[in-house]
């Protein structure tokens, strides 16, 4: 029996796993393709930084409250399903656009899609899997990162350099269109009756608010998480632009080059940091915040050394560690929010930290990156965006002071036990 059941939750973290796979697919297309589409539609890297950042961020961050408030009382799965069909259909649409404001309305769309997919995610891998194995399986969900963004660079890439950039985008929309009915058919919510732990009705919004609010760790957590992800989302949406035009790389090998760092350097970051959570927060709660606070600070100067390289060979070998090492906090913080609260209010509980590491980290990073790369283009031309890079990285240092201190009053707040 316990088999069994093991191998459904196999099934349906595989399942989870595709579907992030074509959510982090979908959004780093527009990266690979930002210099066709920049040269077709004249825009300028400051509105493609906002087509990257907030043109989708502002309605994922804000709709993903409320999503995944309905997806806590409704059913997770079927919120699940039909935001991948809605998020996947507006992918389709960008290849169409005619200008710049025709896709900041498709990838609006986008945004709306996606709001509903992440964060009941989280709470669908709370039902499946025990606490001592959480860190380890949201982990493996968010290889969908690496894997979504590397699949995204390489077929677009190749696409766009083979066909064009507008085929890329609609040919990556139908493919998601394609699965959901399949995961639809294979994933169900767990009953309450066969959860790991007893699942009670998910409690309103703002009771939930109202108790997160009152958790020092809970700001602290998405803070640093914030601070993190704006320049770790600016560096993954820029990185191709960047080797492009310090490297004079081509559009597929550009691809071929990011995809290599991210499948290396990011599964490898995402997988050991789930399970040095699980081993060491089993003794003492505090490092599924200490182990993102190092991996944070430590990648900072190694992105510096990285990024300042002339040598493409060189610069690809220093990639690979600041990139696993700015996702270990993937599966330790995403467990440690799962367990500020009850486990019926775990899918509200994520979106209220996604609404804030998304709309400070994922609308602002990547519009600053490219707005600071406009204005120091004047000066240092091609060089511009490696410049705005540099200064970036200060916000990995922000990340992990805020997450060393999260760490002491994390185990005051945690709810439930960890094994």
């Amino acid at each position: 029996m316990a088999s069994r059941s093991e191998d459904k939750a196999g099934l349906v973290l595989g399942m989870l796993l595709i579907v992030y796979v074509f959510n982090f697919l979908d959004r780093m297309l527009l990266s690979i393709l930002a210099a066709p589409i920049q040269a077709d539609l004249n825009l300028s890297d400051g509105q493609m930084g906002l087509l990257g950042g907030l043109a989708f961020a502002a309605l994922y961050s804000t709709l993903a409250v409320p999503l995944s408030a309905l997806a806590d009382r409704t059913g997770r799965v079927r919120v699940i399903g039909w935001s991948l069909v809605a998020w996947s259909a507006f992918t389709a649409l960008c290849g169409a656009a005619t200008g710049f404001w025709h896709l900041f309305l498709a990838r609006l769309g986008v945004g709306v899609g996606e709001a509903g997919g992440v964060a009941p995610s989280y709470a669908v891998i709370g039902e499946w899997f025990a606490p001592q194995r959480r860190a380890t399986a949201l982990a493996i969900y968010s290889l969908g990162i690496p894997l979504g963004s590397a699949f995204g660079l390489l077929a677009g890439g190749y696409i766009a350099q083979e066909i064009d950039w507008r085929v890329a985008f609609v040919v990556v929309g139908l493919a998601g269109v394609m699965f959901a009915p399949l995961f639809r058919m294979a994933v169900r919510d767990r009953p309450v009756s066969a959860a790991p732990v007893e699942v009670e009705r998910a409690p309103a919004l703002g009771a939930t608010f109202r108790l997160l609010a009152l958790k020092p760790s809970f700001w602290l957590l998405s803070l640093g998480a914030a601070a993190g992800s704006s320049i770790g989302y600016g560096i993954s949406f820029w990185l191709p632009s960047f080797v492009q035009r310090s490297f004079s790389l081509g559009l597929f090998d550009s691809a071929l080059f990011i995809a290599g760092v991210l499948l290396i350097g990011g599964v490898a970051g995402i997988l050991i940091g789930g399970r040095l959570a699980d081993r060491l927060g089993q003794g003492n709660r505090a490092w599924y915040a200490w182990l993102p606070a190092i991996a944070y600070t430590a990648s900072a100067p190694l992105w510096a050394a990285a990024i300042s390289s002339g040598n493409l060979a060189v610069a690809f070998a220093l990639l690979l560690v600041p990139q696993g090492l700015s996702y270990v906090w993937l599966g330790p913080v995403l467990t440690a929010v799962q367990h500020l609260v009850e486990p019926a209010a775990r899918a509200t509980a994520s979106a209220l930290f996604l609404l804030i590491n998304n709309l400070i980290g994922l609308a602002a990073g990547i519009y600053a990156l490219g707005a600071l790369s406009d204005a120091l283009a004047p000066s240092h031309g091609d060089e511009s965006l490696r410049i705005a890079i540099l200064w970036g990285l200060v916000l990995y240092l922000v990340a992990g002071t805020l997450m060393a201190l999260a760490g002491r009053s994390l185990r005051r707040d945690w709810v439930g036990e960890v094994g």
